[in-house]
């Protein structure tokens, strides 16, 4: 299809400058509220470090959430000024007090602890994993080939979408990528073979519900799979550190299947039905599609390579995490696609998202572990017991998870909202008597990828699909609201039920 190219007017003076105010504003931003904080006199009950930590911890959520600069830089700056200043914010008087502990050691150790975390480095190893499909072209193939079969009829073309995301989930932890590296682009040239545009009338005829289909998709999956979603890395993190709990790969494929299949099978339906195409019927997409799959040929070595590696290395996620860490069964598949070139070193050095993403979670767990280690989780955790005294187990789990999920609509980032509010989620509902915490951790982690849903920020893609000119802005929010509590509800009535009587 032939691009027209459009020269962008040049900015004006005053619009410029405004927008340097702006940026100015949204910098000075998370230090002005970490500030406030400090001031703020320390809670009854709480170390006077351990508030003065919170504050500056409250501070990075605030840059996490406007971004005045990328979340990395962010999450780094926030790690870098609290072990400068760890003998006021990291480390009690009686840590500091003991003989053999040097403060600058012991600072550095903690600024550096998340890059050691294995569950960053699996993170690591899925971007590998999913730059292995985007260098192949085998994860376009395997999007062609399901519009291809699916592609004649609407509905089915909404499940091929939907298929498509499903089969590069488990290997692509960022629904970002999957969606805006592979699924975006193969869709996107469809609605002008219905002759559907974008931000015209005419986008009702297919675009409007093609988009929706796949922003929907990209949610359920994220949920689906532990390793679909970046966030969903973090949370096994903040899960393991808080509760002591480890969740393998298989336990939360398991805790959400029967929901999972469920939302798969009737979301396209139900974008149907709530969103209808005004076109039915086209043979033009299959063919498309097939004139695709020509251009690409016969399914080359590296892609069958490929899908031996990453086969492998779901199966040793599954069944083999007592025998080998499910980080090192990641590098050891990135060695192997080395040595056999489906990947070259320049295809690791250069995946700049890899290793923003590395150097954000890395921090981030650091940050999230400080709240630990100073006492601040403990103490809130008292004190949010206390306010849910006398709540029976079941209600507060469902107060909680209600709680969780509606605070999403305050977060632009899935990652800001798992490290400001699950900690919290976490230490409440370990202080409640009764509380099955098997089942209300994996409640809490499942719910991070459909809650995207809600909103045009609510998730990655997002942003992709709304500002793609098929979803109007009310349109968005309407749907989001719909599928939002679609997705709430089979949580409650489908998913904590199933959870409760497996775990």
């Amino acid at each position: 299809m032939k691009e027209n190219t459009v020269t962008p007017p040049a900015a004006s003076p005053g619009k410029a400058k405004a927008g340097k105010s702006n940026r100015l504003l949204m910098m000075a931003l998370p230090v002005i509220v970490a500030v406030l904080l400090l001031f703020v006199p320390v809670p009854d009950g709480l170390p006077p470090y351990a508030w003065h930590y919170f504050a500056i911890f409250v501070g990075v959520i605030v840059g996490l959430i406007f971004e005045p600069l990328p979340g990395a830089v962010i999450g780094l700056t926030g790690v870098v000024v609290i072990a400068l200043c760890s003998q006021w914010l990291l480390f009690s008087p009686e840590q500091m007090l003991e003989p053999k502990f040097k403060l600058a050691t012991a600072s550095f150790k903690w600024a550096v602890s998340g890059f050691g975390n294995s569950t960053v480095w699996l993170i690591f190893g899925a971007f590998m994993f999913a730059a292995g499909y985007d260098k192949t072209q085998f994860g376009r193939r395997l999007a062609l080939i399901l519009v291809k079969y699916l592609g004649r009829r609407s509905l089915t073309l909404g499940y091929a979408i939907t298929f498509a995301d499903l089969l590069l989930a488990p290997f692509t932890p960022s629904n970002t990528a999957r969606s805006g590296g592979t699924i975006y682009p193969i869709i996107a040239n469809l609605p002008p073979l219905y002759g559907s545009k974008p931000n015209d009338p005419s986008a009702r005829k297919i675009g409007s519900y093609l988009m929706w289909v796949a922003i929907t998709a990209a949610c359920i999956t994220s949920s689906m799979f532990l390793s679909a979603l970046a966030p969903n890395l973090l949370a096994l993190a903040l899960v393991k550190s808080i509760v002591g709990l480890n969740i393998s790969w298989g336990m939360w494929f398991l805790a959400f299947l029967p929901l999972g299949v469920i939302l798969i099978l009737v979301m396209p339906l139900l974008a149907y039905w709530f969103y209808p195409p005004e076109v039915k019927v086209n043979n033009e997409v299959p063919l498309w599609a097939a004139r695709e799959l020509e251009k690409l040929g016969k399914l080359s070595r590296n892609e069958i390579l490929l899908l031996v590696f990453v086969c492998c290395a779901l199966m040793m996620w599954i069944f083999a995490a007592d025998w080998i860490e499910p980080a090192m069964a990641a590098l050891l598949v990135i060695v192997l696609m080395l040595w056999t070139g489906v990947l070259n070193w320049n295809d690791i050095t250069n995946n700049k998202a890899a290793w923003n993403t590395f150097v954000w979670f890395a921090t981030l767990v650091a940050l999230a572990d400080g709240l630990s280690s100073t006492g601040f989780i403990t103490w809130l955790g008292k004190e949010g017991g206390a306010l849910m005294g006398g709540i029976s187990p079941g209600t507060a789990t469902i107060v909680l998870l209600l709680a969780f999920y509606l605070l999403h609509y305050l977060f632009a980032s899935t990652t800001a909202h798992t490290t400001a509010l699950l900690p919290a989620m976490l230490t409440i509902a370990s202080t409640i008597p009764g509380m099955n915490m098997e089942v209300f951790c994996l409640l809490m982690v499942t719910s991070l990828g459909v809650m995207g849903i809600i909103t045009p920020y609510g998730t990655g893609p997002s942003p992709i699909y709304y500002g793609s000119g098929y979803l109007p802005t009310k349109d968005y929010w309407r749907l989001g609201t719909i599928f939002g509590a679609i997705f709430l509800a089979a949580l409650l009535l489908i998913g904590y039920p199933w959870m409760s009587m497996m775990f």
